[in-house]
């Protein structure tokens, strides 16, 4: 029994855990970064004038994307909507995503992708194939 509830409480310790907001001064670093790359896929039912009146008032130009949030790439892609590409601390994933729930979903539908920076690895294999 006392092992059941020792383990209940590091279940709802570790919830807790997850729960709590990031702190405001996290930097991505060499050790703790990750890269996101959002697909905004507006709902093309509606015209944008309509939708942009919609992000405004849900505060998604105002809150997206938050201080602190490298943007790494922001494009349009005509047909689709458009495309982020984020640079982050990893504790801060969840505060992103709490922002894109609560000020783009309607306008757009969202998807998700972490990323890597991969050029400099490409590039180099490139160089080595063409004997460069």
């Amino acid at each position: 029994m006392a092992a059941l509830l020792a383990g209940a409480l590091a279940i709802k310790s570790a919830a807790i855990a997850q729960t709590a907001p990031p702190p405001e001064s996290a930097a991505p670093t060499a050790d703790n970064a990750v890269m996101l790359t959002v697909f905004l896929k507006h709902d093309q039912s509606r015209p944008l004038n309509e939708l942009n009146a919609q992000l405004e008032k849900q505060g998604y130009y105002k809150s997206f994307p938050p201080a602190g949030v490298e943007v790494v790439s922001w494009y349009v892609m005509m047909g689709v909507g458009q495309v982020v590409t984020l640079r982050l601390p990893a504790s801060r994933l969840r505060e992103v995503n709490r922002i894109i729930e609560d000020s783009a979903w309607g306008p757009y539908r969202t998807e998700f992708y972490p990323t890597y920076d991969y050029k400099a690895v490409g590039m180099a294999r490139h160089d080595k194939a063409a004997g460069n």
